[in-house]
């Protein structure tokens, strides 16, 4: 199956669609503004509407009704949403996916051959539909006046009014066989549809087109035996064709906007691969049945079914119990539900083995078919369109091994989740008829159904006398009623509570296999009242929808029965979830589990597949897969699926173990050295408490970097702030600062902050970043007097045993605890103190020594490079003449510290295993990529050293003094004598060189002034090379650099928030000037603008008349070249006149800035004018 084919043209479909039928309502003057009303001077058979257009558009006939629906429609959802536009939108939307549905309904039957002719399509491959070429072998029953109509559009060649009326006529005569999937057509659907099967952009030619014809046939075999099509091209379908509303719906939740009701479908679906689905139903119905009826030949068929593994002789005594009651059911005792079946594709795998089932034990394939319907699958959805999909799939399962059965009048128990609003009083009295034992079960069925469409099938309810209900309402549906008013409230009891009665006995009733792929919402996408329903119901899994479905679906299972599932992992590890899971570990016994990991639904949040018994065998031995490599690790679907089959991470694991590892994780991979880790050795807690930091209610707020802000207010004012950072151990990372004036006042009383364990602030201690990658890392927090925020929390040893803490977390063994216990991007203080750890003293020395060098070598690290507050100087500034010799040297430094450091964690981890005994579990070898100190790297290291240049020419760094000249406060220009700075805090960055101070002469001059006149060239030529860019002599390399990559490189660098701001005047590099955020005035603006922005004006001018004069008197070349120049001095100029209009404001705006608030505020603050207006005049950051 084709399914980049299938989501292009699903995706392209529903945009087709949507513009087809708003184009078609907007000629009947209805559109997203509003409702046209009729003009005065029509007439009730006509009516004339004013849409913009030469003519005014007519409506007449039945057209004029079907309009009145449209407009009737979009008015009574408009009551419900009270929004105009998302009412059209909404009705729009409904009728697009009507006739989508519809066409995909039509190819599947007439590919299968279950239509007596090609609607769509030629069986011959003619480009005219069969049905339009032989209308009267379609099997419809036309009137005289249908069977006129047809002679004449044929006659008159009027084959697409043939072809929609046709379509239209086969969408009704399908209404009596499938109901469900071809409702009666609204008038306004009919209205607006826009059908051509000659037009190559519409819909039916793509869809006829574009998806292969075995795609959709369930009968054909390749070359290998294999069918080639699948009933569940409908389901791929539809989760395509949502595709973009389940974007727009996420995008919104991205800003707070909580998912409504009617976005629940497309945003929390997911079509589940075929092969889980396999896995799923293989061993939740079928062990169910092969446990009591053993049959190799089934049993040999079903390539998912994992063999349970050995079990202890009690264990074994225990199933043997429980399978004797298996041995007593016969097919047609089966019940299978799914809760959230979407588009059927779980219900239709089921299908296929209740078919072997059935088949094994003697009965006919048509006979099973029918049994299957009737008697073994159930299924609801709270989304109409997914419930319709189902429906279809299903009915077209049975179809394969029944061909009478779309005639038969059965009907499938499958039900769309609706609420009570039909059950009213008058209509419970009416039903009841005095009875009031029946009143009272339909109170409580409307009691439980309040709000059904919003909870769908996690609601609870309780059990009545359904089949009492049942025969009453049949009764109703007997009797003849002689009043309007009793004949309409028979028409609802028939129509809408008899599926309403049926629904709530299929969510009250117990199964024996539930089998789903959950809804995934988690609680911040919930709205209120669902978040209320689910907090007083399901506390222990609140947190996602897809947990709760865990709790409903095992309630919903018989005593010994099977509950499948899959999901995303949280709830096997994060805290929230542990009483989750002692619930379920408690009741019931995990059998067997396919943990997938990252990739089977994309990039996604990871996965697993996993069946419950509803019963407790102490001591059983569930079996386990692993199919990822790594945590993190994103593999395909197919991947997966080959390391499933050969073997791959398979255990055997008794779930009683998992209570032995705190917070009882399903570890199933542990080993017993690990479980005895946790049995005998003290938590961290204990010899280091572990402490979450405060929250500060708004970052942007109290947050800054700390090269943000004056750095003589870094400190008592703005101290260090421990915010986490990327995976970096030892040392480091920390570069944030918060505001603490007054100790804090502002954020101790800002609402929404949370001050936690404030007498562990400014106090050395051991850090981690909240969010992790696969592998922790945890860092000394020393030179670093800092408040530990949120998201970066810390541990306390005491002063002795600092050192070896840090190297024990920094651990191979702990990493395994870690990945254990919480094996999740996030890392409380919660999940950190439960580690495994003591301070062994034998080793003691030795390892505090190796880790605090480990320190010192990070330190050394981190502060080489000048986002570290205690960076001195750039590396490569040494006593050299060749810039090449001094990054030899400093490459030469880096990968000694790299060795060294390797070395010496690949030490600490051989006595961590050892005290641990972990030697069966672990090596202590440590991946390159793991070692957290940079190698030498040249192109980086020689930008670092340009932006260490810039630094230099605006006096933030000095050759004369360590570590920052300037950033912030009064001016000291004796600290400048080895290289002056600039004197007015512009320098010019253009293509070429116009200024004095232009930043390529500032460099060179800076390259000389370090390494020395007589080495300039061959330094500027390694400096060139380095970095990489395009020009013919090295300085015009290093110019190109400044022009188009420097800022980019610092913006980046700085994390978003640059201290060097370019003016920027557009795409033809007219004009680019560089200033120093610590120096900015209220005069900047206006300096650059005259000094530089002016002056550079004239210097154009000035060279396209030199250039004016050469294409004049020169020849050849020289006028060529002159030509192209002028015509680029020609844009350029115009560039500065025009960037000259927009800076001109600001400059009169005498804009100043107050570095307290930061990059982001100011960057605003510069580029916004007296009235308001924003001004983009500065790169985009």
């Amino acid at each position: 199956m084709n399914k980049t084919a299938l989501k292009n043209f699903a995706i392209w479909a529903r945009k087709k669609l949507i513009s087809d039928i708003t184009y078609s309502a907007g000629l009947l003057a209805v559109n997203e503004n509003g409702i046209g009303e009729p003009l005065p001077q029509s007439r009730s058979d006509l009516q004339l509407f004013d849409i913009g257009t030469k003519d005014y558009a007519e409506v007449k006939g039945e057209r004029i009704s079907q309009r009145n629906s449209l407009v009737s429609a979009i008015r009574a959802k408009v009551e419900e949403l009270d929004n105009y536009k998302a009412a059209f939108e909404y009705i729009v939307e409904e009728v697009a996916y009507t006739w989508f549905n519809r066409m995909i309904a039509i190819r599947f039957m007439e590919v299968n051959g279950y239509l007596p002719i090609r609607v769509l399509s030629s069986e011959s491959g003619k480009h005219e539909p069969d049905i339009v070429t032989t209308p009267f072998d379609a099997g419809l029953e036309f009137t005289g006046e249908e069977s006129g109509r047809i002679y004449e559009l044929r006659d008159n060649n009027r084959l697409e009014e043939l072809f929609r009326m046709l379509f239209i006529r086969e969408c009704n005569h399908l209404h009596d066989i499938l109901p469900e999937l071809f409702e009666a057509t609204n008038d306004y659907s009919e209205l607006l549809l826009s059908l051509s099967y000659t037009d190559k952009d519409g819909v039916v030619f793509h869809l006829v087109n574009d998806i292969e014809e075995k795609d959709f046939d369930v009968i054909n075999h390749d070359d290998d035996g294999k069918i080639t099509g699948q009933v569940e091209i409908i389901g791929w379908m539809y989760q395509y064709y949502n595709t973009e509303p389940k974007d727009k719906v996420f995008a919104a939740l991205k800003k707070n906007v909580k998912i409504t009701k009617e976005n629940i479908p497309a945003a929390t679906q997911l079509f589940t691969p075929h092969w889980i689905v396999r896995y799923m139903v293989e061993n939740s119905l079928g062990r169910l049945w092969i446990e009591g009826h053993p049959d190799d030949d089934l049993r040999q068929g079903w390539e998912y079914y994992l063999d349970e593994a050995e079990q202890d002789p009690q264990v074994q005594a225990q199933l043997e119990e429980i399978r004797a009651g298996y041995r007593e059911i016969s097919p047609e005792d089966i019940r299978i539900i799914d809760p959230c079946m979407g588009s059927g594709h779980i219900l239709v795998y089921a299908f296929d083995v209740l078919m072997q089932i059935y088949s094994a034990q003697g009965y006919s394939e048509r006979d099973a078919a029918k049994l299957i319907v009737e008697k073994n699958l159930w299924g609801l959805d709270i989304d109409r369109r997914a419930y319709q999909l189902a429906y279809f799939a299903v009915m077209m399962k049975a179809r394969q091994y029944n061909r009478r059965i779309l005639t038969s009048g059965i009907k499938p128990n499958l039900f769309v989740i609706d609420d009570n609003r039909a059950l009213t009083p008058e209509i419970i009295e009416y039903i009841a008829d005095g009875d009031s034992k029946i009143a009272a079960d339909l109170r409580s069925i409307s009691n439980d159904l309040t709000n059904a469409r919003e909870y769908g099938s996690i609601i609870n309810v309780q059990p009545v006398d359904f089949n009492g209900l049942i025969e009453r309402i049949g009764i109703i549906a007997e009797s003849d009623e002689l009043n309007l008013i009793a004949m309409e409230n028979k028409r609802i009891v028939c129509e809408k509570i008899l599926p309403l009665v049926k629904q709530a006995q299929t969510l009250s009733q117990k199964y024996d296999v539930v089998c789903t792929n959950p809804p995934y919402m988690g609680g911040s996408g919930m709205s209120t009242r669902l978040a209320d329903y689910v907090k007083n119901n399901y506390p222990d899994s609140k947190s996602d929808m897809s947990t709760v479905f865990m709790e409903k679906t095992i309630n919903m299972c018989k005593t010994n029965g099977y509950m499948a599932m899959i999901n995303i992992p949280v709830w096997m590890f994060l805290s929230s979830y542990e009483k989750l899971r002692e619930k379920l570990f408690s009741l019931n016994t995990l059998s067997s589990m396919v943990h997938l990991g990252r990739g089977v639904f994309g990039s996604d949040f990871g996965t697993t597949s996993f069946i419950f018994t509803k019963h407790i065998s102490g001591g059983f031995k569930g079996s386990y897969r692993r199919l990822f490599e790594k945590q993190g690790a994103v593999d395909s679907v197919e991947t997966k699926e080959k390391w499933f089959f050969e073997g791959k991470g398979s255990f055997n694991a008794n779930q009683a173990d998992f209570s032995k590892i705190p917070g009882m994780p399903v570890a199933y991979w542990v080993s017993k050295a690990v479980y005895n880790a946790f049995l005998n050795f003290p938590n961290l807690y204990s010899i280091a408490p572990t402490k979450m930091g405060m929250t500060t209610g708004d970052n942007n707020k109290f947050l800054r970097f700390w090269y943000e802000v004056n750095k003589q207010k870094v400190g008592e004012n703005y101290p260090f702030y421990n915010k986490g950072t990327e995976f970096r151990r030892w040392f480091g990372g920390i570069v944030n600062v918060i505001k603490w004036i007054d100790n804090g006042f502002e954020v101790r009383h800002f609402k929404g902050s949370t001050i936690r364990n404030d007498d562990y602030y400014f106090k050395k201690g051991i850090t981690w970043g909240l969010i992790t990658s696969a592998t922790s890392s945890f860092r000394s927090t020393e030179n670093y007097e800092c408040v530990y925020g949120d998201a970066g929390p810390g541990c306390f040893p005491k002063p002795e045993d600092f050192y070896y803490t840090l190297a024990m977390l920094n651990s191979k063994p702990v990493d395994l605890f870690l990945n254990i216990m919480n094996p999740t991007i996030n890392l409380s203080s919660g999940v950190t103190a439960q580690i495994p750890a003591e301070v062994e003293k034998d080793s003691f020395n030795t390892v505090s020594c190796l880790s605090k060098e480990n320190v010192d070598l990070s330190r050394r690290d981190w502060d080489s490079f000048e986002t570290s507050w205690d960076f001195k100087t750039h590396p490569l500034i040494k006593p050299v003449p060749l810039i090449s010799e001094s990054f030899a040297q400093w490459s030469d430094e880096c990968e000694k510290r790299f060795t060294r450091l390797k070395s010496n964690e690949e030490e600490l981890n051989r006595i961590f295993i050892d005290i641990y005994s972990f030697q069966d579990e672990l090596t202590p070898e440590v991946e390159e990529k793991d070692v957290t100190v940079r190698r030498a790297d040249l192109t980086r290291d020689i930008k670092s050293l340009v932006s260490y240049a810039v630094g230099c020419m605006f006096g933030r760094y000095s050759l004369d003094v360590e570590g920052l000249a300037y950033a912030g406060g009064e001016w000291d220009g004796s600290k400048y004598k080895t290289f002056i700075p600039d004197p007015d805090n512009c320098i010019p960055v253009t293509d070429e060189e116009y200024f004095r101070d232009d930043i390529v002469v500032r460099f060179v001059d800076f390259i000389r002034t370090v390494y020395g006149a007589d080495t300039l060239e061959e330094n500027l030529t390694f400096i060139a090379d380095a970095l990489g860019t395009r020009g013919n002599t090295s300085r015009e390399r290093i110019r190109n650099y400044f022009l188009n990559d420097f800022i980019k490189d610092h913006i980046k660098m700085y994390q978003k928030r640059p201290i060097y701001w370019m003016f920027d005047s557009g795409k033809q590099n007219g004009f680019r000037a560089l200033v120093y955020m610590h120096r900015w005035n209220a005069d900047t603006t206006g300096n650059v603008r005259v000094e530089y922005l002016h002056k550079l004006q004239r210097i154009y001018e000035n060279e396209i008349r030199q250039s004016q004069d050469v294409a004049e008197t020169g020849s050849g070349r020289e006028v060529s070249a002159a030509q192209k120049r002028i015509e680029k001095l020609t844009k350029q100029l115009k560039e500065t006149h025009d960037f000259d209009e927009k800076i001109a404001h600001l400059a009169l705006s005498r804009i100043d800035i107050d570095l307290d608030d930061g990059v982001k505020v100011n960057y605003e603050k510069v580029q916004t004018g007296d009235d308001g207006k924003k001004i983009e005049v500065l790169t985009k950051i």
